[in-house]
């Protein structure tokens, strides 16, 4: 389970605010890469927070609603588009959502912890864990937000594109998913730069 043991050791550093920073739909073939940034209390704890992926739905979702609604906790999140995603491929366009939430966090933190590997150009100082949303309560935080931000967006763009799935699958991969990939060709929310969506481009003589 997580902890503020990461948090702490910054602290003892000398670093005051601490943000916990994560992503999420790196991997999907659709939709927007998510990511969040989270302030917690210093004493935080909490039963139940993990890294999202060991949840189910409607934990998150009950997570979700607890973090963002409490007073105590500073949170940003930020949506990065297919458009950038295609335009400077997925890494890139993570970092630039982990660095736009570390600025315009407010009040901004003094220095992050980041889930997975450093970020190049980061404008904090920060450490990065990898698997961190199983080792640090701000990364977990911030993995929840993240998560349940983007499954949102992707029921609601279910509703602007039906017959992908996407209320189900979440842009991912899945066979269900090519499937209807393969029937209906990409819509507007599509990665063309992800090799599924350019070779049934390719397929479709689009």
């Amino acid at each position: 389970m997580p902890s503020l043991a990461h948090e702490n050791l910054l602290r003892a550093a000398g670093h005051r605010l601490i943000a916990g920073i994560d992503e999420a739909g790196r991997g999907p073939l659709a939709g927007p890469v998510s990511v969040a940034a989270v302030v917690l209390p210093e004493k935080y704890r909490h039963k139940l927070l993990n890294d999202s992926k060991q949840l189910n739905h409607a934990t998150r979702e009950l997570l979700y609603e607890e973090l963002t609604q409490d007073d105590r906790i500073r949170w940003h999140s930020v949506m990065i588009g297919v458009a950038d995603i295609d335009r400077v491929n997925i890494l890139q366009a993570t970092w630039l959502g982990m660095r736009r939430c570390a600025l315009e966090l407010d009040p901004r933190p003094c220095a992050a912890l980041i889930d997975g590997r450093p970020v190049r150009d980061f404008p904090l100082h920060h450490v990065a864990l990898v698997k961190g949303d199983s080792l640090s309560y701000s990364i977990a935080a911030a993995s929840i937000i993240a998560k349940v931000s983007r499954d949102r967006l992707m029921v609601q763009m279910a509703q602007q594109y039906p017959g992908y799935g996407f209320e189900v699958h979440k842009g991912y991969p899945t066979p269900a998913h090519q499937a209807a990939l393969k029937k209906l060709g990409p819509c507007p929310e599509h990665r063309r730069s992800f090799s599924p969506v350019a070779q049934m481009q390719l397929d479709l003589g689009m």
